[in-house]
């Protein structure tokens, strides 16, 4: 029998495509709302054909869109328009990221929405926000990450700037819409409060990652700059090669793990300097502590360098890729590699749910659906009868 979910009742309209504002959909979908997805009949959600397919259908897709409804509509056509606003009428939580102002181009803006239901929360996600001069400009993820600062700070410094090897922006943007979603229903059912809409610009979200970048130029004048695996500032906290040539991850960046570390590769006379005490005087000796490091990792194996600093205690770990995430045993045992089937039967893993509620976990109830497998479904319980759907449909409404 499945246990409660936390969002169990909460109703959802996603308008929107590839990756935030469905990321943000899909996170409430997984914690029991009911999400229903809007795609044009014309062949859905870009993402349906992003990247590896399988049988014409995206496996990004079967993650992205779990436990999702799928309702095609046309937004162009004034019938359509109609329908979304006979589902917002008792629905709780709206998500879009189009371009500024094209919801209020098909008449589905917030002050239209909220004038049919007051108690409407509505996340906005967009390259630069709801305001301001660059409000209409097309923002991906890229742009944001770019323009809040995380590309300049990724990669080595005599190399041009790269990205992470995800769409980071985006997803970043997806959870600050989710918080603000939750805070916002929060505060409608328990402080008496209406309804109020979410503006999240995607290079907002990624700067609110960027530590303390912003305090250090303003004090200092300082441009922090790329710094490739190395945490800039704190000291060791790095990625270094073995013996054969695999790479750990070391963040032995607190005082007392700093100490522990020195003596379990032979350097006791670092761990009882007083000069490397604290993190600032570690700062100062950068490169001698990085070589140090370095060349005891260098004369070693992979699995010497880690048992050594399991031992120790000391943070540390070699880079995963995906087969050594699907082989892990700490990802079976906490379930977050999951087996689903697809409709012929062919087998799929996919990612356990996050974040991990004791009491009302997140589930996958279905994997994303077929395009408009939904559809009749919905427009069902809106009062839509099948000679209706019918004539929707013919005229490309749906």
């Amino acid at each position: 029998m499945s246990r409660p979910q936390p969002l169990k009742g909460i109703k959802v309209i996603e308008l929107g495509t590839l990756i935030a504002g469905p990321f943000c959909a899909r996170i409430l979908a997984e914690f029991g709302a009911e999400v229903i997805k809007i795609e044009a009949p014309d062949g859905g959600d870009p993402l349906r054909k992003w990247r590896k397919l399988y049988r014409g259908t995206s496996l990004w897709w079967y993650v992205q869109a779990r436990n999702k409804k799928s309702l095609t509509l046309n937004l162009r056509m004034p019938e359509a328009q109609e329908i979304v606003r006979k589902l917002v009428k008792d629905a709780d939580i709206v998500i879009e990221n189009f371009r500024p102002g094209a919801m209020e181009k098909w008449g589905l803006g917030w002050e239209a929405l909220s004038a049919l239901n007051p108690g409407l929360i509505m996340v906005r996600l967009s390259g630069f926000g709801q305001t301001g001069p660059y409000r209409d400009r097309p923002g991906f993820g890229a742009i944001g990450e770019s323009m809040g600062g995380l590309r300049h700070i990724t990669g080595f410094p005599d190399r041009p700037p790269v990205r992470v090897g995800v769409s980071i922006g985006d997803s970043i943007a997806a959870l600050h819409g989710v918080i603000g979603a939750l805070m916002a229903l929060h505060h409608r059912n328990a402080n008496g409060g209406r309804g109020q809409y979410i503006d999240v610009a995607l290079y907002e979200a990624v700067f609110n990652m960027m530590e303390s970048v912003l305090p250090e130029y303003d004090m200092f004048g300082m441009i922090r700059e790329r710094s490739g695996a190395s945490l800039p500032g704190i000291v060791p906290s790095n990625t270094y090669i073995t013996r054969d040539r695999k790479y750990v991850v070391i963040g032995a960046n607190a005082d007392s793990i700093f100490k522990r570390m020195m003596r379990a590769i032979g350097r006791p006379d670092l761990a009882d300097d007083p000069a490397l005490a604290h993190n600032d005087g570690r700062v100062a000796r950068t490169e001698e502590i990085e070589r140090v490091i370095g060349a005891w990792a260098g004369a070693h194996d992979l699995k010497h360098v880690l048992a050594v600093l399991e031992k120790a205690e000391v943070p540390s770990g070699k880079i995963y890729d995906i087969a050594d995430i699907v082989d892990d045993a700490h990802y079976r045992a906490r379930e977050m590699v999951r087996e689903f089937r697809l409709h012929d039967g062919k087998t799929l893993k996919l990612p356990g749910i996050v974040p991990r509620l004791s009491e009302t976990p997140g589930e996958t109830k279905w994997l994303g659906p077929e395009l408009g497998a939904h559809t009749a479904e919905i427009l069902g319980a809106l009062g839509y009868g099948s000679e209706q759907q019918r004539d929707l449909k013919r005229r490309g409404v749906v």
